[in-house]
């Protein structure tokens, strides 16, 4: 598997960036303003993430995204490797996400890689997106917002 940033007129792999987000309105915004990253296998987009400057010595992993063929084989875990290492290399000092109350696989994903729960923006979903999200049976309502320390390394 290689990842790697997308070309300037490459365009981004929207059915992946869409698993993460419903909202193309939010993605366009973001992918505007930030860096995509894509990981390849035999030459498909397999996953993706972009990566978002937001303060100074901060940055956001404002979308990633594995596409459901190739979840739990380990990619998602790769791409948070390549985007902490980036992060760090970019002189960051901290890295942040977020993702829903219902992304239960996520949550335990990020914080494995040692990500720190560091608040809940409540009902972010609600304010913000037009149609109800529900993910593994729950009613996806609250921003969960995580962030790192760099550097750190994801554990293998």
């Amino acid at each position: 598997m290689k990842i790697r940033k997308i070309g300037y007129s490459e365009p981004p792999p929207m059915n992946l960036l869409l698993l993460a987000d419903p909202s193309i309105e939010f993605i366009e915004d973001y992918l505007n303003r930030g860096e995509t990253y894509i990981a390849e296998l035999n030459g498909a987009a397999v996953g993706v993430y972009i990566l978002l400057a937001t303060r100074p010595g901060t940055c956001e992993i404002v979308n990633i995204a594995v596409s459901e063929k190739y979840q739990g084989e380990g990619i998602g875990r790769k791409l948070l490797q390549h985007a902490i290492e980036l992060a760090f290399q970019g002189g960051n000092k901290t890295l942040e996400i977020g993702t829903g109350n219902s992304s239960i696989g996520q949550l335990a994903l990020y914080q494995k890689c040692g990500f720190r729960i560091t608040g809940v923006d409540k009902d972010f979903f609600v304010r913000h997106y037009k149609e109800d999200i529900l993910e593994n049976g729950i009613h996806c309502r609250d921003m969960i917002r995580l962030s790192m320390d760099l550097p750190l390394k994801c554990p293998k």
